[in-house]
């Protein structure tokens, strides 16, 4: 058995606990290096991944998978945990003495994330899951002396632990009528029961949760307002991408169509968390709170893909995911510098951008356009396959209600554009941004065209990731 392959996982995490240790250890000293090494060790987990993308292992009896479905998702993972942490460079100050812990606990989000791709067997996902959720719990209540960060904190510890605690209660069920936790065993052994219908609804209530689908969103607006910035970026592409590659896994694999017509109801949320969330965002004047919405809107696309369960779909969601890593992660990076620079992330803090950075103003407005789908951003490409899955597996309405949404969503982008190209503001100095934060910004801005210009690089990928399950 080639144990190699789990070099990814094991990397993150025993750098995660060198960073964690040298903090403690050497204190100021070490924390002049720990984003350095975390920074390093995830670009090296990135190139481990990709090296090795199509090599496949299945460990302890099917409990592990490393296969290109999951080395896909680990990709994305580091991609987007490397990005963030060029971006929190500028956020670094008032994290004061605890970099250290910070660092440490985005390395173990990412490792939760991680297993959570890879897992085959149900209590694995749910291992991954409380260890990335459990690191996300700590990051978004960093700032201590915030009080709205605090708050964020507790919220979101007691909505999550109540989601976790339904999730594992419906797989208790799914392990009871079938008597395996393997994924791939339940189908053959399950038949429709009462009881089994509700642990399959009361599995997709707990991860509705974590990607944040109506009527399962509450929780989104005041932890993403509430949290550090970067950490709101990463719970934002991070955490939903990871719950995404554990349902698409279930129930492709333990819930297959052959046995029970889960696509309707899928097809039914995603309408609904697409509608709710961008209605809602049309009144949000703080940008971090509009991008919240946003958040659950994009969700609502991507189960447009998971719902639609074909070639077409199932590529869209992935392809939907990474470039949402790049197009979000660009627009929580402007927020960013201007949240250190202003001290605010309301829209007004954004007016006249344009004139005090353009840079900054060309990112945030490209980024916005490729979330609204408009060509030739990456977003265009990414919704024409959710959309055209939708289509296929017969859900015309749902692909008409997603391209009304996203013509929607165009209106609440484009006021945020009109603040920073049109609107005044009696600041006229430049916004200061650190050089990792710009390299960040540089990546965003660059894949976000490059992606919509050129997507067949991405929907090979996409293509070959998916081979598993067609």
């Amino acid at each position: 058995m080639n144990y190699s392959l789990l070099a990814p996982e094991i990397l993150a995490t025993a750098v995660g606990m060198l960073v964690l240790i040298l903090g403690l250890i050497f204190k100021d000293r070490a924390r002049q290096s720990v984003g350095i090494i975390s920074l390093l060790s995830l670009v090296a987990v990135l190139i481990l991944v990709i090296l090795r993308f199509t090599d496949t292992q299945v460990f302890f009896n099917g409990i592990y998978q490393v296969d290109t479905y999951a080395n896909f998702f680990k990709a994305l993972f580091a991609l987007a945990a490397v990005l963030v942490i060029l971006n929190s460079s500028q956020y670094m100050e008032r994290f004061g003495n605890k970099k250290s812990e910070f660092y440490a606990l985005m390395m173990f989000a990412t490792v939760g994330m991680m297993v959570m791709a890879s897992a085959g067997d149900l209590l694995t996902i749910y291992i991954g899951l409380e260890l990335m959720t459990v690191s996300f719990y700590i990051l978004t209540a960093y700032l201590l002396e915030d009080e709205t960060s605090s708050e964020a904190g507790l919220k979101y510890l007691i909505l999550g632990a109540i989601s976790s605690a339904v999730l594992l209660f419906g797989m208790s069920l799914v392990f009871a009528l079938s008597g395996t936790t393997v994924i791939t065993q339940i189908a053959g052994q399950i038949s429709r029961e009462p009881a089994l219908i509700a642990g399959v609804i009361l599995i997709a209530a707990g991860f509705a949760f974590k990607i944040a689908a109506v009527p399962f969103h509450m929780w989104a607006p005041d932890i993403y307002q509430g949290a550090p910035t970067p950490i709101t970026t990463y719970l934002a592409v991070g955490s939903k991408a990871a719950g995404f590659a554990a349902l698409l896994r279930i129930f492709i694999f333990a819930i297959p169509l052959t046995q029970f017509n889960w696509s309707l109801v899928l097809a039914i949320l995603a309408a609904l968390t697409m509608v709710v969330g961008n209605l809602i965002a049309l009144t949000q004047t703080n940008v971090k709170r509009m991008l919240a919405y946003s958040s659950i809107a994009q969700a609502g696309y991507i189960l447009a893909g998971l719902a639609a369960a074909n070639q077409y779909g199932l590529k869209g969601v992935l392809f939907y995911a990474m470039l949402y890593v790049f197009s979000n992660t660009g627009a929580f990076a402007v927020a960013t510098a201007v949240e250190v620079n202003t001290g605010s992330t309301d829209r007004d803090a954004f007016n006249a951008l344009g004139q005090r950075s353009p840079m900054l103003a060309a990112v945030m407005t490209i980024c916005l356009l490729s979330l609204a789908g408009i060509p030739p951003m990456a977003g265009f490409a990414g919704k024409f396959y959710l959309f055209s899955g939708a289509i296929q597996a017969g859900y015309l309405w749902l692909a008409f209600i997603g391209l009304l949404m996203s013509m929607i969503s165009v209106y609440y982008y484009l006021l945020v554009a009109k603040a920073m190209y049109i609107g005044s503001n009696p600041q006229t100095g430049a916004m200061t941004v650190k050089a990792p934060a710009r390299l960040a910004l540089w990546v965003c801005l660059l894949a976000t065209i490059l992606i919509g210009v050129y997507p067949a690089l991405l929907s090979n990928w996409a293509q070959t990731a998916i081979s598993i399950f067609m």
